[in-house]
């Protein structure tokens, strides 16, 4: 285990882009702040963890981005196929046009329509937090 990992079943420490939770049979990875070449490993770390189990079922929260670059997408793209591959699904939530027109403008936009909001999910377990995190 690194030092970048908890005792909680191998998952990421929250970063200053990442923080995930277990929501029932759901990993939500929620993202934070602004993604780019210099922080898209932060969001990978948390992205991998979240694909390592058989038929992952993973929601990746983009509401609080500020900014998301190709960097991000290739993390997003990377997690999506590693899920897949693995029988599971990753799915996008996010309500701002600016993430439609980047799907759009990439030709992302099919393989990962935004939800515009976070379904309910039951269950819901905290697994890794930051410090001032909203609940």
């Amino acid at each position: 285990m690194t030092p970048e990992t908890d005792h909680r079943g191998g998952r990421p420490q929250p970063n200053r882009c990442a923080r995930s939770r277990v929501a029932g049979s759901v990993t939500v990875v929620e993202v934070l702040g602004e993604i780019d070449i210099a922080t898209a490993g932060l969001l990978g770390e948390h992205l991998d963890a979240a694909t390592a189990c058989p038929r992952p079922d993973v929601l990746v929260d983009l509401r609080l981005v500020e900014f998301f670059d190709c960097s991000g997408l290739r993390a997003l793209c990377r997690a999506e196929a590693r899920a897949r591959e693995r029988g599971g699904r990753l799915r996008l939530v996010g309500d701002g046009p600016e993430l439609e027109r980047l799907l759009r403008g990439t030709g992302l936009l099919r393989r990962f329509p935004p939800l515009p909001h976070m379904p309910t999910l039951p269950g819901a377990q905290e697994v890794s937090g930051a410090p001032g995190e909203r609940t």
